[in-house]
């Protein structure tokens, strides 16, 4: 594994992109590192002016969002269903003991994978909710959002993969071949499982960043 001073001047920079999280937001403007908790958050309707709305909390409420315009039983109060998942996404769950045996190679293997996939799949469920949806803009931006942010944390990852002397894996089709005739309930879940998703994996980021930062600090 490179040294920590490699990694000093490559994570601390001003370009890397604020991930906003469930409970933590991570940031790393001028090389300052900022963790902050968040307040709970609700669905809100369009109307709502913009320092209340969703883009405040984007990985928070992002599937909260996505489930509120897609119908019942989607949008039901307290709706989840943690069983379903996409062959083609890495699920972000993973037991702490099993998190904490791992070495600082293989989260950062398993989460730009994951990012990888995320870039992808967050652009098919934006054409489908185009489709389902075509009406709700704040949706489809946040969607366009979630997936810059996704697109940034990949790199951020890259940019510390390289120096710590690791082997960045080629970019790969992870959805293949999508079939056009899904119904819309199928892209309905496709979009929960994708948000949810999301969600979990941008936390998980946060928590090894975190890891990462306090063994070679700026």
């Amino acid at each position: 594994m490179g040294s920590c001073g490699s990694v000093r001047h490559c994570w601390c920079t001003e370009d890397v992109m604020e991930p906003t999280v469930r409970l933590l937001t991570l940031a790393a403007p001028k090389g300052r590192w900022m963790v902050a908790s968040l307040g709970k958050c609700q669905p809100q309707r369009e109307d709502v002016p913009p320092r209340n709305s969703f883009s405040h909390f984007p990985s928070i409420c992002l599937s909260l969002m996505q489930l509120q315009y897609q119908g019942s039983p989607f949008s039901d109060p307290g709706f989840s269903a943690p069983e379903l998942q996409l062959s083609s996404l890495p699920p972000a769950a993973v037991s702490f003991k099993i998190w904490h045996a791992m070495d600082d190679a293989e989260r950062l293997r398993q989460a730009q994978g994951a990012f990888l996939a995320l870039t992808q799949h967050l652009q098919l469920v934006g054409d489908d909710q185009s489709d389902l949806n075509p009406g709700t803009p704040i949706l489809l931006a946040q969607l366009g959002a979630a997936r810059l942010r996704a697109q940034g944390l990949l790199g951020n990852m890259a940019a510390i993969m390289t120096a710590l002397g690791l082997s960045i894996p080629p970019e790969e089709d992870t959805l293949g071949l999508v079939p056009f005739g899904a119904s819309a309930f199928e892209r309905k879940c496709r979009g929960y499982i994708v948000t949810r998703e999301y969600g979990h994996w941008t936390d998980r980021a946060v928590r090894d960043l975190a890891l990462l930062k306090a063994k070679y600090p700026a």
